[in-house]
């Protein structure tokens, strides 16, 4: 639904709002690549998916991989991560965003934190073919201490970006959609 409904045209304010949290994903994901499977882009995505919807989370999780990727490197991994995000955005849109304002918020850090090990098993379960790995559950397993970096990164990140994000998220969605054409 990149539209508003009424005019079918993509509005400046929307596109603005994408790009900026493509550029924030990016970004994020240079200044920690020293730190292996630690940034908030998960986090953003989950955000996102929980405030503007699915749609919009895909968009900045595919456009941030290409982007990001385009100086850390492109492979197969590349196709890996846009659909172990998707899987993410997903779950988080169709389980999580109905629910979502019932949810405590040491369980959302919780689910942030789960869902490192989600994408991890997601592109451990894509890469593996790719790479002629015969033993799927050997080569997941020595992977879980990057997904437990990924999983307390998110946790962190959640703890510290959620404050912050949900209610930009809904002061610019106010400000600009009050109408409810955003959706």
């Amino acid at each position: 639904m990149l539209c508003n409904k009424s005019t079918g045209k993509l509005s400046i304010q929307r596109i603005t709002l994408l790009a900026f949290l493509t550029a924030l994903c990016q970004v994020s994901r240079q200044l920690l690549q020293f730190l292996p499977n630690v940034q908030p882009v998960t986090v953003i995505l989950i955000i996102l998916t929980l405030t503007v919807g699915i749609s919009d989370a895909l968009i900045v999780a595919v456009l941030s991989i290409l982007l990001s990727n385009m100086t850390l490197g492109m492979g197969v991994w590349t196709i890996a991560q846009i659909v172990s995000f998707f899987v993410v955005v997903l779950v988080t849109g169709l389980m999580i965003k109905p629910i979502f304002k019932k949810i405590p918020f040491a369980l959302m850090v919780f689910y942030a934190g789960f869902t490192g090990y989600l994408y991890g098993f997601i592109i451990s379960l894509i890469q593996a073919p790719f790479f002629g790995i015969q033993n799927f559950w050997i080569y997941y397993a020595s992977g879980i201490p990057f997904d437990t970096m990924h999983a307390v990164g998110n946790s962190g990140f959640y703890l510290i970006l959620a404050p912050i994000l949900f209610p930009l998220l809904n002061k610019f969605l106010n400000k600009y959609y009050s109408n409810g054409d955003w959706k």
